[in-house]
């Protein structure tokens, strides 16, 4: 039996459900899963500056180290990828306005819900995403939501991962 979780915007009251990649990305995997057992994993959503079509949440460390597994630097429309930012990546700004410990980082968990997706940031080049998910139910209500993140703003807006 497969393993999905439901991805939603919570104030714009819109989900998808994504079945998880076991095969292909099984630390990561068994990370995010073992991480939502006793709720969902949520922040504040974000919209990407560079990667393009991307809106994402960072939350405190969970789990062990994976590193890198499944990676894409051009991930497609309903790929879930998780990066691992420590500390010193993170802009200090961005740090502040988010409540992310400063040394410690955090766990990015990224929906992208377009095409043309390139991961790299001027800062620090490449940033390879481990592609542990891909979204097979409703994408298009997603993408609409994600791209109102973009054009409309995401204040007061939270990115929600929880097993379906």
């Amino acid at each position: 039996m497969s393993k999905l979780l439901r991805v939603r915007l919570e104030r714009r009251g819109v989900s998808c459900v994504a079945e998880l990649l076991e095969k292909q990305a099984p630390r990561t995997v068994a990370a995010v899963w073992e991480a939502t057992a006793d709720g969902p994993l949520a922040g504040p959503a974000q919209h990407a500056k560079y990667a393009r079509n991307e809106v994402y949440t960072i939350v405190p460390r969970f789990g062990p180290r994976i590193g890198h597994e499944n990676t894409t630097v051009t991930p497609i429309p309903g790929d879930l990828c998780y990066f691992d930012f420590s500390g010193g990546v993170l802009d200090e700004a961005f740090k502040a306005d988010q409540g992310i410990d400063s040394e410690a980082g955090g766990i990015d968990l990224a929906i992208f819900y377009g095409r043309n997706n390139l991961l790299i940031n001027g800062d620090v080049g490449w940033v390879p995403g481990n592609v542990f998910g891909a979204i097979v139910d409703g994408l298009d209500a997603m993408a609409e939501a994600c791209h109102d993140v973009w054009r409309s703003g995401s204040v007061g807006e939270r990115l929600v991962y929880e097993r379906a």
